[in-house]
């Protein structure tokens, strides 16, 4: 798969990514984390231009991200109805809803890079629960900067170790590992921003 994921982003480029991103978004099963690796390794060989494949990859998934909003925001009671369907559907959309609800929207910038798989249901979820657009957009692409950024950084530092690496970010342990430094970051901006709150209320 790897080999072939490989041939993709050498005949698409950017392109590829940025589609990969904006469908995985919409709950489309594709190995997006896998297709910016290897963008990341196109990167370091020379073949992609690092601001390019970043930018195109952030904007696919921010341009992702802002369709499941709007989904939510004008089809809430039908979701609603549709996840009821299923068990599963129902848990994790109410899972979703819980973390908005509880969390607003710092439960949405870690939905898209820590908690990723239930990021499009945040999203959604965001839309339909009445969060604030601006506030959502902004928390949301700063969450798929640090997504798409690590991911890509690490294909680009381990460009000849591609499926060590993709078998390593397959999990939510291996990915904190291997992402040691993006969480850090994140986790910087969290208390920057909590901060920055208390300091409000208390002028």
């Amino acid at each position: 798969m790897t080999d072939a994921l490989f041939g993709l982003v050498a005949n698409y480029g950017v392109w590829v990514l940025a589609a990969s991103c904006y469908l995985s978004c919409l709950l489309v099963p594709i190995p997006t984390s896998l297709l910016m690796l290897a963008g990341g390794a196109f990167v370091a060989a020379g073949d992609l231009d690092g601001g390019t494949a970043f930018a195109g990859a952030w904007l696919g998934a921010v341009l992702g991200d802002q369709t499941g909003f709007a989904i939510g925001r004008r089809f809430g009671p039908l979701l609603e109805r549709f996840t009821a369907r299923r068990e599963s559907r129902k848990r994790i959309y109410g899972r979703a809803m819980d973390t908005v609800r509880r969390k607003g929207e710092i439960g949405v910038f870690f939905s898209t890079w820590l908690f990723a798989p239930l990021g499009p249901w945040v999203n959604m979820a965001a839309g339909a629960s009445g969060l604030p657009w601006l506030r959502f957009t902004l928390w949301d692409a700063a969450g798929e900067a640090i997504w798409v950024f690590g991911y890509i950084a690490l294909g680009y530092s381990f460009a000849g170790q591609l499926t060590l690496i993709s078998d390593l970010t397959s999990s939510l342990s291996g990915f904190l590992v291997a992402g040691l430094i993006t969480v850090v970051l994140g986790w910087m901006l969290l208390r920057r921003a909590r901060r920055s709150g208390g300091d409000k209320r208390g002028a």
